[in-house]
């Protein structure tokens, strides 16, 4: 069995795209797509930056969409692959999600890119820059991070927002008490806390401005039939009702990114394969959390080259 996967947030990158787009006209088609349902330039920036730029929330979203789809479209048109033949279920990190939906046929690559440039703007703004923070927690597992969460929050928010493999959990919250949780690493025999550069506090509970807002985003756009199972974030469980995956969608914005969880369940479901569409951080992720599977992550003609011949 097979599982397609997309990567998140932090996996953009200045140039992204550029090569497929001038190998491949069914790339350039991706781009130019969601340029026009975004009414701007998005892949000017990711070809030019700056970097500044690309790293806004509200562009870093749909941009990682739009390369991880643009991979999608070229092994589908110019490749002849069938999604829904090859692929068992697909699953994706945080805004991945949004992309694993898209590929599964659930949303319009328009529509996904609408939605996520509005969930990248809405997370923006629920919280005012200073004021949230996350960092990633090194040699730490679910238990070690939940305890010193806890022992930090002291009357604020902090709290597991992405559980991601058996030595790295992030956390998120208030400023002062992720500040405190960095300072207290070692009491919970965690190897180091490294403050994240993102702009604001992502899944947590802070977040229920944006959260309402996807809530009414999605009202309005709602999800249509699944050609493939999502394993969601939320459950780390397989879904394939849409308005289950709707309801999730909304609940994702402030809860937790349960990827490990993820991983080890898609491999008791008997996926053996992993194919990692636009990006190379959730394999690593993937190998640590579910151990002996096969992950293959495909970013360039090369890698699409390849894969196609081993399907």
């Amino acid at each position: 069995m097979r599982a397609f996967v997309f990567p998140g947030q932090g996996s953009q990158k200045v140039g992204m795209g550029v090569d497929l787009a001038e190998a491949s006209t069914a790339a350039r088609e991706v781009f130019e797509e969601v340029d026009d349902a975004l009414g701007q330039k998005l892949f000017a920036i990711m070809k030019g930056g700056p970097d500044t730029d690309l790293t806004l929330t509200a562009n870093a979203q749909p941009a990682i969409m739009a390369n991880a789809i643009a991979v999608l479209r070229v092994l589908e048109k110019e490749g002849g692959m069938v999604l829904a033949e090859k692929a068992d279920f697909v699953a994706g990190h945080s805004l991945g999600e949004y992309t694993a939906l898209c590929a599964a046929g659930a949303f319009s690559l328009a529509d996904t890119a609408r939605l996520l440039k509005l969930r990248g703007t809405a997370m923006q703004a629920a919280v005012p820059v200073g004021v949230g923070a996350m960092a990633a927690l090194l040699g730490a597992d679910i238990d070690k991070a939940t305890r010193l969460a806890e022992a930090a929050a002291e009357g604020q928010i902090c709290t597991v927002a992405n559980d991601n493999d058996p030595g790295q959990v992030v956390i998120s919250g208030h400023l002062e008490a992720i500040e405190r949780a960095i300072a207290m690493v070692k009491d919970f025999e965690i190897k180091r806390g490294l403050l994240l550069p993102v702009s604001a506090p992502f899944h947590c509970s802070l977040m229920q401005p944006a959260a309402d807002a996807m809530a009414e985003a999605l009202g309005k756009t709602p999800p249509g039939a699944l050609q493939v199972p999502l394993f969601a974030n939320v459950t780390a469980a397989v879904v394939s009702d849409p308005a289950e995956v709707q309801r999730l969608l909304v609940e994702q914005v402030t809860g937790r990114v349960r990827w490990r969880e993820s991983a080890i369940a898609m491999k008791d479901a008997g996926v053996e394969n992993f194919v990692e569409l636009g990006g190379k951080v959730l394999g690593p992720m993937i190998t640590r959390s579910a151990g002996e599977v096969g992950v293959t992550s495909v970013i360039g003609m090369a890698d699409i080259e390849a894969l196609l011949k081993g399907l």
